[in-house]
């Protein structure tokens, strides 16, 4: 099964893509990790997206599509796998289109994870890292004992920019305003199931396998 999944920073997409893998034994293909693991190996794909990277210049689709090409001959994809993070445009969406159309291959699903942006917004400027160790905790969830304090080192606890309130919703405005686009490319192709992504863990997961399955 070959699986887009969709959704805002912070609505658990990791956590659920999780579940995915270990259900359907197939991969999750990360296009970040998957660039950093070319360049970092030297090869063909990596050294030319490395050239834009120096240049301060984002890696053009036909590089990041070369590389997805070669990450899907792999022996782990035969079963299929979960794509994270790509297509996030309409030009990446018909690129991806038209190499798993040579490779005799198609998407099967496309999970968009729905949550309202206040709640995104409240979960994650609730996160705070430790200096230290850089353990992460979330003062809605999972609180240290001791506020400010880490329990595994005692190292004090800040908030990443990452983390503050206007700098996510200037990430989720991104996202809508890219993402939209996207959604609705996949809707006229009859791919998409849209998941309420609030509530606990489980209940998401639940969800999203019962329109899979």
């Amino acid at each position: 099964m070959n699986i887009i999944l969709i959704g805002p920073p912070g609505v658990g997409k990791g956590t659920q893509a999780k579940f995915l893998v270990e259900a359907y034994n197939i991969p999750q293909i990360s296009t970040g990790d998957m660039l950093r693991a070319n360049v970092r190996e030297s090869t063909p794909l990596g050294n030319e997206a490395k050239q834009f990277m120096n240049a301060g210049q984002l890696v053009p689709d036909s590089v990041i599509l070369g590389m997805m090409e070669s990450r899907f001959n792999d022996s782990d994809c035969k079963s299929g796998y979960i794509l994270d993070g790509f297509p996030r445009t309409i030009p990446q969406a018909e690129g991806l289109d038209n190499l798993l159309n040579n490779m005799g291959q198609q998407i099967d699903s496309v999970i968009v994870l729905d949550v309202n942006h206040e709640e995104i917004v409240k979960r994650l400027s609730s996160r705070w890292s430790c200096k230290e160790c850089d353990t992460v905790y979330n003062l809605l969830f999972d609180p240290p004992t001791s506020e400010g304090i880490c329990d595994k080192c005692e190292g004090a606890l800040y908030q990443r920019d990452d983390d503050k309130t206007k700098t996510i919703r200037q990430r989720l405005e991104v996202y809508s305003r890219q993402t939209s686009p996207l959604i609705d490319f996949y809707i006229q192709k009859g791919l998409v199931e849209t998941i309420d992504g609030a509530g606990k863990i489980d209940d998401v997961k639940e969800r999203i396998f019962s329109v899979l399955s």
